[in-house]
C-alpha cells in the first residue's frame, strides 16, 4: 500500500474515533492499536507497556507538572492586580492607551506560567472589567487579549515546548533559549498593532488616559517586582546555566508559595486547589504524550513515516517549500485541534521530514509551537476564543473576528521566523558558545 493511502487511512480512523468524544490521547493509543494489528504481527500488549512506561518516566518531563503547579499557584494570588496597577502609569500614555496592559500583562505572566490559559485568565479578569468601564471598545479588549494569550505557549518556561523537546529529544533548556526573541518580537508586533490603532483611527485618537507623571510611575515600579523577581529567578537560572529546567521549576514553586504567602491568599483551599488543578492538567498531557509515543512506535512498524519521508524527498521540495507546506497543514489543524494535541498529533510524521529535510530542530520547535499559538485563536475550535467569550459574554463570531488582525500579525511572526531562522537561534547559539 502507498504511503499517502496508507496516511489517508490512518487519518479517517483518527477523526471517526475523534468525533465520538474520545479524548485525544485515548483516540491515539486506538490508532496505534488498530495500525499494528492490521499491519504487523507484532503483540500489541507488551509494546504499549514497554513504550508508555519509557516515555511518561523520562526525568525531563519532571519539570512539567511543577512549572504547571506555579502557574496554578500564581493564578490564584492577587499578582494580576499588582501587575496592572504597575503597568497601567507606564502605558498609558502611549497611543492605544491601557490596551498595551493586556500586551505586557500577558508577556510578563507567560514568562513565570508556562500555560497560555492561566496567563489569560489571570490577566483578562483584571485588565477586562477596568478597560470596558473606560470606555474601550469591545473588539479590541478582546482581540488583544485573545492574541496576547497565545504567548503562554512561546514564551519560556514554556509546557508546549517541554513536550516538544521530550519528543524530538532536543535540549528544553535551548528550547526555552530559542523562544524568548521571537516571543518578544510577537509582543512587539501586537504593541504595535495597538499603537497603529490609536493613532489611525477615530475610537483610538478619541481614547485618551490621563497622563502620569514621574511620581506615578516611580510609584509603580516596586508594583512590578515580584513579577521581576519571579521571572529572573526562574527564567534567568536557566539562560545563565546556573539551573537545569526542572531545577528551576523548583525555584518557581518556592517562589510562588512566597508570593502567595506575601499576599496572604496562601490558604488550605487555594493550596489544594491549585494541587488539583495540577493533577487535573498534567494527567491530561501525560494521556497525550503516551498516546502519541504508541502512534509513533505503530507508525514505525507500519513503515509510514519512512515512506513518506522518502515521498518527499522524492517531490524535490525545497526546505522552505517544505516549511511552506507544513504551515498550511497546521493552520488546517488549527481549526479542529489545539496546539499541544496538534503537536502531539502530527510529530511522528513530521519530524523525520524535517530531519531528513536538514531543518534544525530547535528552530522547527519554535515554528510549529509559533503555528500551534496561531491554533488557539483560529475558529471553530480556538481556545483562546473560547476562553475570551465566556469573559465577555460576547458571541464566538464577534471575538473571531476581533482576534483576527491579531491572526495576521502571527502570520506575518510566522514567516519572519522562516525568512529570519536566526530570530530563533541567534541566543541559544550565542550562550552555548559563551558557556
Amino acid at each position: 500500500m502507498d504511503p499517502i493511502t496508507m496516511g489517508l487511512i490512518f487519518a479517517a480512523i483518527l477523526i471517526a474515533v475523534l468525533a465520538t468524544g474520545v479524548w485525544v490521547g485515548a483516540a491515539l493509543m486506538i490508532v496505534g492499536a488498530l495500525a499494528m494489528s492490521l499491519f504487523t504481527s507484532r503483540p500489541i500488549g507488551p509494546a504499549m507497556a514497554t513504550v508508555v512506561w519509557s516515555h511518561i518516566s523520562l526525568w525531563g518531563l519532571a519539570s512539567l507538572p511543577l512549572f504547571i503547579w506555579m502557574g496554578e499557584i500564581l493564578f490564584r494570588t492577587r499578582l494580576s492586580r499588582s501587575l496592572f496597577e504597575g503597568l497601567s502609569p507606564l502605558l498609558r500614555n502611549w497611543p492605544g492607551g491601557l490596551l498595551h496592559v493586556n500586551v505586557a500583562g500577558c508577556t510578563a505572566f507567560a514568562a513565570i506560567s508556562g500555560s497560555s490559559a492561566a496567563t489569560l485568565l489571570t490577566v483578562g479578569k483584571i485588565t477586562m472589567p477596568e478597560l470596558k468601564k473606560r470606555g474601550y471598545p469591545d473588539s479590541m479588549v478582546a482581540g488583544t487579549l485573545a492574541g496576547a494569550g497565545t504567548l503562554g505557549l512561546l514564551i519560556p518556561p514554556s509546557i508546549t515546548m517541554i513536550i516538544y523537546g521530550i519528543m524530538v529529544q532536543e535540549s528544553i533548556a535551548r528550547l526555552f533559549m530559542a523562544g524568548l526573541l521571537p516571543g518578544l518580537m510577537l509582543a512587539g508586533l501586537f504593541l504595535a498593532y495597538n499603537v497603529g490603532w490609536g493613532l489611525f483611527t477615530r475610537d483610538g485618537r478619541a481614547m485618551r488616559e490621563n497622563p502620569s507623571n514621574w511620581h506615578e510611575k516611580l510609584y509603580a515600579l516596586p508594583k512590578l517586582l515580584p513579577v521581576v523577581g519571579l521571572i529572573v529567578v526562574v527564567v534567568g537560572s536557566i539562560y545563565t546555566g546556573i539551573a537545569a529546567p526542572t531545577e528551576a521549576a523548583v525555584l518557581g514553586v518556592v517562589g510562588a508559595l512566597a508570593l502567595s504567602a506575601a499576599q496572604g491568599s496562601l490558604t488550605v483551599a487555594s493550596l489544594r486547589e491549585s494541587l488539583m488543578g495540577t493533577v487535573r492538567t498534567t494527567s491530561m498531557i501525560t494521556l497525550l504524550l503516551a498516546g502519541s509515543a504508541f502512534l509513533t512506535l505503530a507508525m514505525g512498524f507500519t513503515g509510514l513515516p519512512r515512506a513518506l519521508a522518502e515521498w518527499v524527498v522524492e517531490m524535490e521540495l525545497s526546505r522552505t517549500s517544505l516549511i511552506l507546506s507544513l504551515m498550511l497543514l497546521y493552520m488546517v489543524l488549527g481549526c479542529f485541534l489545539d496546539g499541544i494535541s496538534m503537536i502531539v498529533l502530527t510529530i511522528a510524521v513530521v519530524e523525520p521530514l524535517t530531519r531528513s529535510a536538514g531543518i534544525d530542530m530547535v528552530w522547527f520547535g519554535i515554528f510549529i509551537v509559533l503555528v500551534g499559538e496561531m491554533a488557539l485563536i483560529t475558529p471553530p475550535i480556538g481556545f483562546n476564543l473560547f476562553l475570551v467569550q465566556n469573559m465577555t459574554g460576547r458571541g464566538l463570531g464577534f471575538v473571531s473576528r476581533a482576534a483576527a488582525p491579531l491572526f495576521g500579525i502571527m502570520l506575518i511572526s510566522v514567516l519572519l521566523l522562516v525568512a529570519f531562522p536566526d530570530i530563533a537561534l541567534w541566543l541559544p547559539h550565542a550562550l552555548t558558545s559563551r558557556n
